[in-house]
């Protein structure tokens, strides 16, 4: 086997779309043209084989790039927003019109995370303590060759987690009977054998997380070095986001009280080592209400004392490109490729707690964005918003409106974008110019503070009731300077943690599988449901048609344009399928529910 080439193992491609980092240690690539007896015979080989596993770890933005297929944002496959390109995948999968045999993302997901769990097992099969090294150390560098292999047994647990996430039930590759990492080999008839359940994955993956959390620094002393590579803060989110998938109807359909207390102990667990740490993880926080949300993901990433996890610092404007309303022209130009729904809209609450609909709310139908929380001005472009570089005189209102072809508001729609719903996404969008388009870091967030706060609230408030879970939420929102909740019942507070969710974390690729892990489509239909708010509407996709003056603007809200309905199957729409080739090769594996690999859907 040491004569077969690296190569074969890591996919340099996934480096391509030009990531960077301010980390040394992520800057370091091994030589794919050697073996793996001289990869790991050398500290500086292994050193790069474990630093190209962090290329596997999942980033939305990459998508971006590609200019066609997937450049929006992947809450396009939920009820938080459309795709206005045309060709996006996106669109075809609210529509339920892929099949087992060339469904993209399963011919993503799978490979991808398969690839990155035989990485991970052919390091950890082969890492040697004589190389490495293993010294006691002032510092990160302490015990190196524990910490390596706990580096790797982690990075394998988030790929098993990510992968059934997509896919629901797997197989777990981990160690075999004599604890050797399992490395399959081709035609590996462990391979083809029946997959392990998703709860069952998930319990896995916390157990993983229980062997190294505590071996990795919860944080690392010189993260300037080391920013960007996972540590203890990791492991310890992870576990709590694993257990409370587990704890979910979808996983758990009896509703066993002792999975969400499992749940909670997890989130509370980091909160309690983070508040041990000198310098523990925060919310962003400046005590601007205003801003702070939207500073939280414009900021330099690397100076960002809420992210845990992320994947490496992007130098790009790509983001903003995929993202700024369409009016935004000049050397560089926004495409404006997702367009938030008014489902999404209608979630953010009154600035005084209440819902749009609820009485004493004060909500104006005529003047909609007044007085809400917020975060929606911070995530989200609506009509007359203020945006654009006053320094380059591009400072202006946007305008969306639409009286005929011939009277339009420059940002309706162009030849490279549009907006279906009268709405582009804001978050992650930097003040650009567009004269003079500079560059700016983003990095994707795959653990940060703010969700472990509403994992514990969730997992509390299904385990005990509110008592506990109202400090968690509650200090979230107070970061937004919204009110505080208090004297709800577990339901009332249930679908306000939901709401909650949906709004901190939207865009964030939380909102695809919240829904499904709560089971919200089940025994819902498009007809059944358009008697209940916008914001509780799953299936309806609504958006605002704005007409009139820009200094009159009339609001007329109704379905979104072109594309304003979804396609769900129960239950072949709660997860992906397997890729066909897949099943073909290890038919044991078996297939998802209601994936007919002979036609699109099963409907």
């Amino acid at each position: 086997m040491n004569t077969k080439k690296i190569i074969k193992y890591i996919a340099v491609a996934l480096l391509a779309y030009g990531t960077s980092s301010c980390s040394d240690f992520l800057e370091k690539e091994v030589d794919l043209t050697l073996s793996e007896e001289q990869v790991f015979r050398s500290y500086e080989n292994t050193r790069g084989f474990l630093a190209n596993i962090y290329t596997y770890l999942p980033d939305a933005f990459v998508g971006y790039t590609d200019g066609q297929f997937r450049s929006a944002s992947r809450d396009c496959m939920t009820d938080n927003a459309l795709g206005w390109w045309s060709v996006l995948y996106y669109g075809s999968v609210l529509t339920d019109g892929y099949s087992a045999i060339n469904h993209p993302f399963a011919n993503d997901f799978w490979p991808k995370n398969s690839r990155a769990i035989r990485a991970s097992n052919l390091f950890l099969k082969n890492v040697r303590e004589e190389v490495v090294g293993n010294y006691d150390k002032t510092g990160d560098d302490n015990h190196l060759y524990d910490r390596y292999v706990a580096e790797a047994k982690l990075l394998r647990a988030i790929f098993h987690f990510d992968m059934s996430s997509w896919f629901g039930d797997i197989i777990i590759a981990g160690d075999d009977e004599e604890g050797v990492p399992i490395v399959f080999q081709q035609n590996d008839p462990r391979m083809n054998v029946p997959r392990n359940k998703c709860a069952d994955v998930m319990k896995w993956v916390a157990d993983q997380c229980d062997l190294v959390k505590d071996v990795l620094p919860f944080r690392y002393s010189n993260e300037n070095e080391n920013w960007g590579r996972v540590n203890g803060a990791a492991a310890y989110a992870l576990k709590a986001r694993a257990l409370l998938y587990r704890a979910s109807k979808l996983n758990n359909p009896d509703g066993n009280t002792a999975y969400w207390a499992n749940a909670a102990q997890a989130a509370a667990d980091f909160i309690t080592q983070n508040n041990k740490q000198s310098y523990p993880y925060r919310l962003y926080n400046t005590g601007n209400p205003e801003n702070d949300y939207y500073e939280c993901f414009t900021t330099n990433p690397v100076y960002n004392n809420e992210i845990i996890l992320a994947r490496s610092v992007w130098n790009t404007n790509q983001v903003e490109k995929v993202f700024l309303p369409v009016g935004f022209t000049g050397s560089f130009s926004g495409n404006g490729r997702t367009n938030p729904t008014q489902n999404l809209v209608d979630a953010y609450e009154m600035s005084n707690g209440k819902r749009i609909d609820e009485n004493g709310s004060t909500y104006d139908a005529a003047n909609p964005y007044k007085d809400r929380d917020p975060r929606l001005a911070q995530t989200i472009f609506y009509q007359g918003m203020m945006w654009g570089r006053a320094d380059k005189e591009e400072r202006r209102a946007i305008d969306v409106r639409y009286n005929s072809d011939a009277d339009k508001g420059v940002d309706y729609t162009s030849a490279m974008g549009g907006t279906y719903t009268g709405y582009y996404l804001k978050k992650f969008v930097n003040n650009i110019s567009c004269k003079e388009p500079a560059t700016y870091p983003h990095a994707w967030m795959i653990f940060r503070y703010g969700e472990i706060l509403l994992n514990a609230a969730e997992a509390y408030n299904e385990a005990e009731g509110p008592a506990k879970a109202y400090s968690y939420i509650n200090e979230v929102r107070a970061r937004a300077g919204m009110p505080a909740y208090a004297d709800m019942s577990q339901s009332e507070l249930r679908e306000r943690i939901r709401n909650e969710r949906r709004i901190e974390l939207a865009f964030e690729d939380h909102r695809f599988f919240d829904v499904r892990r709560w089971k919200l489509y089940d025994n819902v239909t498009s007809t059944g449901e358009t008697g209940k708010p916008r914001y509780n509407q799953l299936l309806n996709l609504y958006g605002v048609k704005v007409t009139g003056n820009a200094d009159t603007p009339s609001y007329t809200f109704g379905l979104a344009e072109t594309v304003n309905s979804r396609t769900f199957v129960n239950p072949k729409s709660y997860y992906f399928p397997i890729p066909a080739n897949e099943v073909k090769r290890a038919p044991n594996l078996g297939q998802n529910p209601g994936w007919d690999t002979g036609s699109a859907s099963n409907e």
